[in-house]
């Protein structure tokens, strides 16, 4: 029988030499491909040896270090269930993840033992295990007596590899689940999709417990036999001296934004630099055409969800299923990726056509087997053809580009009309001295609900709310319009730089009450 185990895969992928160096940390650590190897092995043999029942749950909270990495792949290569969690998650969430998932075993920082654990023992969790970024911790101190070979536990497509809690910014988090083969078909996809080069190496500046940092990062340079440079944290000074050794880099939009603050960004600086990609959030066009202008490199960005990996992209090198279409184009986040089916569906269940808002539906082999624990919200979520319900409303413009208009739940209905506050958004980004602008709905006594806008301006810029509004009102329909505006020094955001916009939803609510 194949073994189909995600782990095999990355491994089989590794260079032939396995001496040569697979992650440069920030603070000068060298780890080979041999380091990855049998470290892995070692962590999967204590794994083995705790006797766990076959796919359990290894939930995961610790910071960011490469042998937090290790315990990953030795999660996949003992044939268990990776589950990241957030690091900034407090006990009542951590509490509700562990009595949801019921891990086998639980990870977390040295210094978080006391309260983890308490929660861990209560909820009859049987092991818990210490995980410092300075190579410490009890898990390390037991794989060191383990043996440094391992073979894959045989895994197939449709087995569970890891459980991804969504953020949560409404209600509870639900488990997302991935099996093995979602996300190998989705690396391999993005592979050949992003042209990955055997000379390649990643600027890794993200957060592991996310689909962005832990699958599209990781996998992404793994299948593809690539050094990482490892930054703990992220430090835009260091990511721009880094473009020198590097040809690859993935952040999200306020990445982008912090490194544009730098004077040491130039073109000359990125010259080496071949791919620069965005996600996890919406890239404002001026920050694409900023980093442009700076640097002569155009960012693509691509969409994807924790239920589904990555969706679609902008294209890398000419796409021919899109007549040979090679821009990339600011404000979309491009086309179906090979194998993925995406549509747009209006409220009456069919088609929209070409270029009207609806929402949208995504089918193929890297969208998940359903949420944990969850069978009614899972059979609520999928159409009865099998197509995934994204929860996020969009066009396709004439020559198939995707664009997200928003997430279905930020609609607002005002008198009886859709309103989708990215499109007002847009119009107000664009404004002279406005960095970023929200629009959200609160409840109206006699609309149901209208928009309120919520801005940042540029430092020193003078932006006056009332002449927001008037402006809006020369380019925009009645209904959409705002009928309040506030500058602001901030919006709320979550740790991939979502604006939380429930949490502004429910400061404003009694505005009109």
């Amino acid at each position: 029988m194949d073994n189909t185990n995600l782990f095999a895969a990355l491994r089989a992928a590794f260079p032939q030499d396995l001496d040569r160096v697979a992650i440069e940390t920030d603070d000068g650590l060298h780890y080979s491909w041999r380091d990855l190897d049998r470290a892995s092995a070692m962590v999967a043999n204590l794994l083995d040896s705790l006797a766990l029942p076959s796919a359990s749950r290894v939930a995961v909270q610790v910071e960011k270090s490469v042998e937090a990495l290790v315990l990953y792949l030795a999660t996949l290569r003992a044939g268990h269930v990776f589950l990241p969690l957030n690091t900034a998650y407090q006990s009542a969430e951590i509490e509700y993840f562990i009595g949801n998932a019921e891990p086998a075993v639980v990870v977390c920082s040295p210094g978080q033992f006391g309260w983890v654990s308490k929660i861990a023992f209560t909820a009859g969790t049987r092991h818990v295990f210490t995980l410092g970024d300075d190579r410490t911790g009890s898990l390390l101190e037991r794989a060191a007596h383990m043996s440094d070979r391992h073979t894959p536990v045989v895994r197939k497509d449709d087995d569970l590899a890891a459980i991804l809690y969504t953020s949560g910014t409404t209600g509870r988090s639900k488990g997302a689940m991935l099996t093995h083969g979602n996300l190998r078909s989705n690396a391999e996809v993005l592979k050949t999709y992003w042209g990955w080069r055997p000379d390649d190496v990643l600027i890794h500046a993200l957060p592991i417990f996310h689909v962005h940092g832990l699958f599209v990062a990781i996998h992404g340079a793994l299948i593809n036999g690539s050094k990482m440079f490892w930054m703990s944290k992220f430090d835009p000074k260091l990511a721009i001296a880094k473009f020198s050794e590097a040809t690859v880099f993935m952040g999200v939009p306020t990445l982008y934004t912090r490194m544009l603050a730098e004077p040491t960004l130039t073109a000359q600086q990125a010259a080496h630099m071949r791919l620069f990609i965005s996600g996890s959030a919406p890239l404002l066009i001026e920050t694409f055409n900023d980093w442009k202008a700076r640097t002569g490199h155009t960012i693509l960005e691509r969409y994807g969800m924790s239920e589904t990996a990555m969706l679609t992209s902008n294209p890398c090198t000419a796409d021919a299923r899109h007549g040979g279409a090679t821009e990339r184009r600011g404000g979309t986040v491009g086309f179906p990726l090979p194998g993925v089916e995406l549509r747009v569906m209006g409220d009456d269940g069919n088609l929209v056509q070409t270029g009207e808002i609806g929402g949208i539906q995504v089918r193929g082999p890297n969208i998940f087997k359903g949420y944990w624990r969850m069978p009614e919200k899972t059979a609520e979520e999928f159409t009865a053809d099998g197509f995934f319900k994204t929860g996020d409303v969009g066009r396709i413009d004439e020559r198939g580009y995707v664009n997200i208009v928003g997430r279905s739940k930020d609609l607002i209905i005002s008198g009886g009309y859709n309103v989708y506050p990215a499109e007002i958004e847009g119009y107000i980004n664009e404004m002279p001295g406005v960095v970023e602008s929200a629009v959200i709905g609160v409840p109206h006594p006699d609309f149901g609900e209208v928009g309120v806008a919520l801005l940042i301006a540029k430092p020193g810029a003078q932006v006056d709310a009332a002449q927001v509004l008037a402006s809006l009102k020369s380019r925009l329909a009645n209904f959409k319009i705002p009928k309040r505006c506030f500058l602001v020094t901030e919006l709320p955001r979550n740790t991939m730089g979502k604006v939380q916009k429930n949490l502004l939803r429910d400061q404003h609510k009694s505005l009109f009450a």
